[in-house]
C-alpha cells in the first residue's frame, strides 16, 4: 500500500492527529483518536497508527504513539 492509497480510515487518523497538533501542539492519545474518528478499541487504532507510520506519514520519537509527529 503507498501513501496514495490511503483507506478512508487511515485519512480520517492522519487528519485527527494534524487537527490535535494544530489546536493544542501536542499529538493526541490513542483514545482521543478513536473517538474522533469513532473506533472504540485502542488496539484498532494502534494498528491504524503503526501502518501510517510504516508508510512513512506519521513518526515518534518514543515508543509511544503520544510522541508522533506528522512527517513531512
Amino acid at each position: 500500500m503507498s501513501a496514495d492509497s490511503l483507506t478512508a480510515r487511515q485519512e480520517a487518523v492522519l487528519r485527527a492527529i494534524g487537527d490535535v497538533i494544530a489546536d493544542t501542539g501536542d499529538a493526541p492519545t490513542i483514545r482521543e483518536i478513536g473517538q474522533r474518528v469513532g473506533l472504540s478499541s485502542p488496539g484498532s487504532v494502534a494498528y491504524q497508527l503503526g501502518q501510517l507510520e510504516n508508510l512513512g506519514l506519521i513518526s515518534r520519537s518514543e515508543r509511544r504513539w503520544r510522541s508522533c509527529r506528522l512527517a513531512g
